[in-house]
């Protein structure tokens, strides 16, 4: 060994030897405790309430920086597959729990709560181009979405004799979607069934980019995602046998948007909750969501809802 590597090698054990155990320990004490004061909120789930729940991290974070956090969109179903495996703290959803996820997260040990934060219209839209849709009717998206519609009505003239003969293309959110269930039981009769044969996706951007670039395109989603790109899409009046409504905050409130209306969901585990940063979250959550609903182009509650909302988030916490 050369003198030089020889003399840096001995150095290195005289300083390792010099550390003190009382030092290691006091550092690792300290490490700890920066650990423990910077708290992790993790969420996932639906894309429809993602833009509420961002923009809530957003305005959280900016009051709280010393609690990160996370939000996904893997989709409601998605995003209920790691909450009741205990991955994540909240669950996004723009539909209530199915039994089969409650079994998942009482196979898992999981309790929870849910809050309703918003309510929601889909947009049915197409390009702005398309100059022969002024509205459509429950019975004709059935006959465009249902499962014997795949591989056979494939045409706009086949839905209405004077449209163009020209092909139907189809854009919806993807089977983990909570807009899926609810749009094929609204609109089909039976949660689920949905023709395959059309561009699925689980974030919304993907199919307002379709929609936008294809003539020829009709497609659904939350109506915050239409207000945030009415500039290149067309929204479409829905008939539900009474007259054709467009979705907006009156008509989604009173109902006469039906049936498209829709509240919007988020789930907390309980165990979650009972930390500090989770708790401090859901509170801010519950009292900001009114005002942050509006701007991100979703209906929020009435006064008197947010409360209620409210209070059931104090009692709950009583329980814990």
């Amino acid at each position: 060994m050369k003198k030089g590597a020889l003399f840096i090698a001995i150095s290195f054990i005289l300083v390792a030897c010099s550390t003190s155990p009382n030092t290691d320990m006091a550092n690792e004490e300290t490490s700890n405790r920066e650990v423990e004061s910077i708290g992790q909120v993790s969420i996932d789930g639906s894309s429809t309430v993602f833009p509420v729940t961002e923009a809530v991290a957003e305005e959280f974070y900016a009051v709280n920086p010393d609690i990160k956090v996370t939000v996904g969109l893997s989709g409601t179903g998605g995003g209920f597959k790691k909450f009741c495996r205990g991955e994540t703290d909240v669950n996004d959803a723009s539909r209530p729990i199915k039994e089969t996820e409650i079994e998942l997260c009482d196979s898992s040990g999981i309790d929870y709560v849910d809050f309703t934060v918003a309510y929601d219209g889909l947009a049915v839209i197409v390009h702005p181009d398309n100059d022969w849709v002024d509205e459509l009717t429950v019975a004709e998206l059935k006959m465009m979405w249902e499962p014997d519609a795949q591989g056979e009505i494939t045409k706009w003239n086949q839905i209405r004799d004077e449209w163009p003969d020209e092909e139907l293309s189809l854009y919806g959110p993807g089977t983990a979607s909570g807009t899926f269930d609810y749009f094929t039981e609204a609109i089909v009769g039976e949660e689920g069934a949905s023709r395959g044969d059309y561009t699925a996706s689980e974030d919304d951007n993907v199919l307002v980019q379709g929609v936008a670039s294809d003539k020829y395109a009709l497609g659904f989603f939350g109506l915050a995602y239409y207000e945030e790109n009415k500039d290149k899409l067309s929204l479409v009046p829905v008939n539900n046998g009474d007259e054709a409504v467009l979705p907006s905050e009156e008509t989604v409130k009173n109902g006469t948007y039906s049936p498209l209306s829709r509240p919007l969901f988020i789930y907390l585990n309980d165990q979650a909750l009972a930390r500090e940063d989770a708790a401090e979250f859901t509170q801010f959550y519950l009292e900001t969501a009114g005002e942050l609903v509006s701007e991100v182009g979703y209906i929020p509650l009435t006064d008197e809802e947010y409360a209620a909302e409210m209070e059931k988030y104090e009692t709950f916490l009583e329980t814990l």
